[in-house]
């Protein structure tokens, strides 16, 4: 779950720094870590200090996410101490695609289709700054690179009302994998508590399932934990993501 994909988009890359994997070229670069990092004290402060001057240097914000039941303890306060600014802790949720995977059922006037298509993806985008209040522009680059690189490796769906995009989610896949990633999930408010959040997990824990991963796993906010807990999902720790931002860009 913690693992660069496969497949990166065309100008995305991996570095291996250490226990540390970065990855650059996204809208902003990303540093994935093991459970259990190794380096502690001021090793553990270099290793930190390294990524985000790799990242100054290139002028770009970097996001490094932190689990609950990471090692060592500290390291979210190593973090602050470098500059990272922690966001909203959310809260990890496994379910059992067999049990979620149930017929996606929509409000009569909804319908519900998966999509690859560029112009697709710019109406969902769209959707998502419309309602977040945010730029359209690094989600369209992020969806759209992703399906170019590993078309099976990603599925978004989209639900349509009279030729308006009302919600949108995706699924991530790890071929050979056990686990299935969900992510998205926004819905206009004029459509909210219809069905359709329920409708779209659903048809990801299909796909998922059909696919031979027998779990999903969401990183949930504080708004969405309860909708998927009363589905069935259950918590296995947090997830806290630390963001450095150039001072540029803030």
């Amino acid at each position: 779950m913690r693992g660069v994909p496969r497949a990166l988009p065309t100008g995305v890359r991996w570095e291996a720094d250490g226990p540390l994997h970065r990855v650059v070229g996204h809208f902003c670069g990303f540093v994935i870590g093991p459970r259990d990092l190794g380096p502690v004290g001021p090793d553990l402060d270099r290793l930190i200090t390294r990524q985000r001057d790799h990242f100054a240097a290139r002028g770009e914000a970097v996001e490094w996410k932190i689990r609950g039941h990471d090692g060592p303890a500290d390291l979210g306060d190593r973090l602050r101490a470098a500059g990272f600014v922690p966001g909203p802790t959310q809260t990890v949720l496994i379910g059992r695609a067999a049990d979620l995977a149930t017929e996606p059922r929509v409000p009569e006037g909804v319908a519900l289709r998966r999509v690859a298509a560029e112009p697709d993806i710019r109406r969902i985008a769209k959707m998502e700054a419309a309602v977040w209040d945010m730029d359209w522009r690094p989600l369209h680059a992020f969806l759209t690179g992703q399906i170019a690189a590993a078309p099976d490796d990603m599925a978004v769906f989209v639900a349509e009302a009279d030729g308006e995009v009302v919600s949108a989610a995706w699924l991530l896949l790890t071929p050979g994998g056990t686990f299935a990633g969900l992510r998205g999930g926004t819905t206009v408010p004029p459509w909210r508590g219809r069905g359709i959040y329920r409708a779209l997990i659903a048809a990801r824990a299909r796909m998922a399932l059909a696919r031979g991963a027998e779990h999903l796993h969401v990183d949930a906010s504080r708004d969405s934990a309860p909708t998927l807990q009363r589905l069935g999902f259950r918590p296995a720790t947090t997830a806290t993501p630390y963001m450095w931002t150039p001072a540029t860009r803030r």
